[in-house]
């Protein structure tokens, strides 16, 4: 803090500047000096010094703040007079003369200090390449581009926000949220729009009751928008006497309500916080500057700049107060004694007391006080009437160039897509603290490898309906008994994990909930989201993972409840023209260049995880994003086709700037890629140049299961093209999540594995049966046992459901007949026997950590005769496909000599699932088979 004179234009000489000019405190954290004297005795004007001096105010120690006064009347005494101004030099954070700075520098013919490089710093852009042995040039320089153009995005985003936190944390300030200060604040982007207000039951649908203010009160240089809606008083109460009283809406009791008023709090303050003497300037804040006014222009001032006597440096001054005041009184006050040891400090290091530096450090600011005036839930209802209540509709009005728009905001939590024929509301979800969900499980642990079931809540019923989140987590039919749960089931069959798709709000059901219109609120249709945080509990009550199918890859078209021409304008989410449409299936694409889209999106992923604890996230169809031509191109394979001008290089450093903030505040979560073009990296860490993802979904598996099963008889099948489809590229094959069948394979016109097996008919005879069981069975243990760290399985899969997917649609009449899970089949002995045998699948990792061992060692394939064997830790595992013959003595390769435990056998006649008492000797050494 500086007190400068003002009045009278007063001109200086050069060595006769008065003191009080340039008195400042050493720190902002130390209190003020005890007298005026000591203010000028701690003067920052040093002794005039020529240009050529390193330093004109050297001898004094660096001072933490940065507001020292301009000095007018120090310059220095050569010949050419300079621009008397203080500089703060960028490189050394010192103060400069302007006349120093003209003359050259001392130290300008020296080397300048070599700026490390990046792989010196541990990031590395092109550090994977070696590994996978990628040595394409126009790929690595790809990466390198990627990469600065990365750090040019980052500097974009954090001048408008500190870090990634601050960035991915929208969802805090946007939408509609309670302010302390007895109101509703609600904020929303819309660049594109001219007014902007709240309209809903709260006003009658008026869009001039609550409207944005005028000027940055209402909307920013970005285009956010801020609407203030204030609590009604009620009748019979009083306005609040400070502006400033705040509420706590979640408890009903706070120390605000034993009705502390402001002037007994103050006088605490001073009572309790403050030490004697720390006070003198808060209480008297003018006292310093008007005794300085008086010295200079009172009275007894100079009148001519003759009168004005030479001004001894600030060391001399220093030490002549010291004398003066030795005999005074030990004071409480920190000491202004500054320890100089000769060395230069930077202006942010002052070399002060030890002891006070430690006292102060440890003095926490007064925020108790200010606290303890906030009151309580129930003062605030008493007083007050809520602006926007429990459950009430509402949308966002924006008046724009095209018109008024009326959209469902896009921050909302809760929507409801078809209330009323075609119109759309949001609702304003904000349940008192006794209705509101209190958590009562902890996240389990992140496991080494995951078994996931994944499951859509809507069909999760055996009734012809959408079901719902407590339908989900409540009774249905297994093995014949509707005592049991879904998640318990999921929970006996040997998962460890669950992912949910179509959970995020979708206007459009028959898109099983891929084409989102609200990203912040979960699906209306399945329940509120009191009840979906009651699911993911129950979820990780029973050790369950819940992950989200997350669909940022691109957005429904939907106007009235979506996104799309949100504020009358075609770019505010997504590209415009032909780039923001999908080629194919008509949705939005993204902007990912935008910061204040990446905004949005960072936020969403963050908001999934703080609001409803789910575990992690599978992104759902990254070639949509990755690729201008959302993936509908063929790849040959080259390298080049993943860094041509066909390549989203802002879709790439979003992935990258998602998994950096979700793996840098949340370790344990899990991130999975689903992408069909296996992009180099996906699962590399992002200091070696990766997107950082945990794992990739194989997606050529599947496909080539319902290949084989619908063209190519069993008899006729590739044991090569298996394995080579199974092992995949070989890239990061540990991170690599793998499934014979999802819902991919029966949705819309497809057919499940189980109905192509069994052709459909259930009476068909026990032979046939037990011929496509022991296919089935065999294509899901081979998936499971060959390659990956983590399986996932669709529901109804594991029992081998024989109808396929179908959302009600036009060309069905709308009907649930297949959007439906036949949990009764569990009864039917040869679907409960499948059950079992896909158990004992799960057992076998759960109990032997099948998945979180290495790479399968394939030794022995054979074309001719059908057979398949690998060696996965210590086990061999030996397929004979063949639909005819069998085999005797037939030699297979051992890595080690000794005895094998038969642990079951399975092939296309003979299944038995108790233990064999069959022994295989090997002699590794000798013969190197068994």
């Amino acid at each position: 803090r500086c007190y400068v004179s003002s009045g009278r234009p007063y001109r200086f000489l050069p060595r006769q500047v008065p003191a009080f000019c340039h008195a400042q405190f050493l720190t902002p954290s130390a209190n003020p000096p005890a007298s005026l004297e000591a203010m000028s005795a701690c003067s920052s004007l040093a002794q005039h010094r020529c240009p050529s001096s390193v330093d004109p105010l050297g001898f004094l120690p660096r001072c933490p703040s940065s507001s020292l006064l301009s000095a007018k009347s120090l310059c220095c005494g050569c010949r050419k007079a300079p621009p008397h101004t203080l500089l703060l030099s960028s490189r050394r954070r010192r103060w400069r003369c302007r006349s120093e700075m003209e003359q050259p520098r001392r130290n300008e013919g020296r080397r300048t200090k070599r700026i490390p490089t990046e792989s010196e710093k541990g990031v590395d852009p092109v550090g994977f390449l070696g590994k996978l042995g990628i040595t394409n040039k126009a790929f690595a320089q790809f990466l390198r581009e990627r990469y600065k153009a990365m750090k040019d995005r980052k500097v974009e985003m954090f001048t408008r926000h500190a870090n990634l936190l601050e960035m991915a944390s929208g969802y805090e300030i946007l939408g509609l949220h309670r302010n302390m200060l007895h109101r509703v604040d609600f904020m929303d982007w819309a660049p594109g729009a001219r007014y902007c207000a709240i309209i809903g039951e709260l006003n009658n649908w008026s869009p001039t009751d609550n409207c944005a203010g005028e000027g940055h009160l209402g909307r920013d240089d970005y285009g956010y928008w801020l609407v203030i809606l204030e609590d009604k008083l009620r009748d019979t109460e009083n306005a609040e006497e400070f502006y400033f009283q705040e509420y706590n809406y979640v408890d009903d009791f706070d120390k605000g309500d034993s009705c502390v008023d402001v002037d007994e709090l103050m006088k605490r303050i001073d009572d309790e916080y403050w030490e004697p003497g720390e006070d003198r300037f808060i209480k008297a804040p003018f006292e310093a500057a008007s005794k300085l006014y008086e010295e200079v222009f009172g009275p007894n001032g100079p009148e001519r700049e003759e009168e004005l006597e030479e001004i001894p440096d600030a060391e001399t001054r220093y030490k002549a107060w010291k004398e003066k005041h030795k005999d005074d009184p030990k004071s409480n006050l920190p000491p202004f004694d500054v320890i100089d040891n000769g060395k230069e400090y930077d202006i942010f290091n002052i070399v002060d007391d030890p002891v006070w530096r430690e006292k102060f450090r440890k003095k926490k600011p007064p925020i108790a006080y200010w606290i303890e005036m906030r009151k309580g839930r129930k003062a605030w209802m008493k007083k007050y009437l809520p602006a926007i209540s429990h459950g009430s509709r509402y949308r966002v009005y924006f008046n724009t160039p095209s018109g008024p728009l009326e959209r469902v905001p896009a921050w909302a939590t809760y929507v409801l897509p078809d209330e009323v024929g075609n119109q759309s509301y949001a609702l304003h979800w904000e349940p008192s603290p006794e209705c509101a969900y209190r958590w009562k499980n902890k996240r389990p642990d992140k496991p080494k490898s995951l078994r996931i079931y994944e499951c859509h809540v809507g069909i999760s019923n055996s009734e012809p309906k959408i079901s719902s989140f407590r339908e989900f987590s409540s009774q249905v039919p297994v093995f014949g008994k509707r005592s049991s749960w879904v998640l318990p089931h999921v929970k006996e069959a040997g998962y460890n994990a669950i992912q949910l798709i179509g959970v995020p709000e979708h206007k459009d059901y028959s898109s099983v909930g891929y084409k989102v219109t609200n990203f912040f609120a979960v699906s209306s249709r399945f329940g509120t989201p009191e009840e979906f945080k009651h699911l993911v509990d129950e979820a990780h009550g029973l050790g369950l993972l819940v992950l989200l199918d997350i669909v940022h890859s691109y957005a429904a078209a939907d106007e009235m409840v979506g996104l799309s021409l949100y504020d009358g304008s075609n770019d505010c989410y997504f590209h415009t023209g032909k780039r923001g449409m999908h080629k194919f299936w008509g949705t939005r694409m993204f902007k990912y260049g935008d910061p204040d889209v990446l905004h949005f999106l960072l936020s969403n992923l963050r908001w999934w995880v703080e609001e409803y604890k789910v575990d992690g996230f599978q992104f759902h169809s990254l070639p949509s994003m990755m690729y201008t031509h959302n993936g509908f191109a063929s790849f040959t394979g080259d390298i080049e086709e993943y860094a041509n001008q066909y390549v989203d290089k802002d879709a790439l450093i979003y992935l990258i700037l998602a998994n950096e903030m979700l793996h840098e505040l949340y370790p344990g979560i899990v991130t999975i890629a689903e992408d069909a073009t296996l992009y180099p990296g996906l699962c590399e860490p992002i200091s070696q140049g990766g997107l950082g993802f945990d794992f990739f979904v194989n997606m050529a598996v599947p496909r080539m299961w319902l290949w084989l099963l619908e063209n190519v008889p069993d008899k006729d099948w590739s044991m090569e093209q298996i394995v080579l489809t199974l092992r995949g590229s070989l890239q990061n094959v540990g991170k690599m999540l793998v499934y014979a069948e999802n819902h991919n394979q029966s949705i819309s016109g497809g057919k499940s594995f189980a109905e192509i097996l069994f052709g459909g008919d259930e009476k068909c005879s026990d032979s046939q049966h037990l011929r496509a069981s022991s296919l089935y069975n065999m294509m899901k243990l081979l998936t499971l046992s060959m390659v990956g760290h983590a399986y996932l399985s669709f529901m109804g899969n594991e029992f081998g459901h024989p109808k396929r997917v179908e959302m009600p649609i036009t060309s069905n009449n709308f009907s649930f007949e297949f959007a439906k899970r036949q949990w009764e089949l569990l009864g039917v002995q040869i679907h409960k026997d499948l059950f079992l045998f896909d158990k004992d699948l799960m057992k076998l990792d759960q109990h032997e950590r099948i998945l979180s061992r290495g790479s399968s060692n394939i030794h022995h394939v054979n074309d001719s005769k059908m057979v398949l064997s690998y060696i996965r830790g210590p086990f061999i595992f030996v397929f004979n496909f063949h639909p005819e013959c069998t085999y005797e003595n037939y030699h297979i390769g051992a890595e080690e000599a000794g005895e094998y435990q038969v642990s079951f056998i399975l092939s296309l006649f003979l299944w038995l699932t108790k233990k064999s008492s069959y022994r295989f000797v090997c002699n590794a050494a000798l013969t190197g088979s068994c």
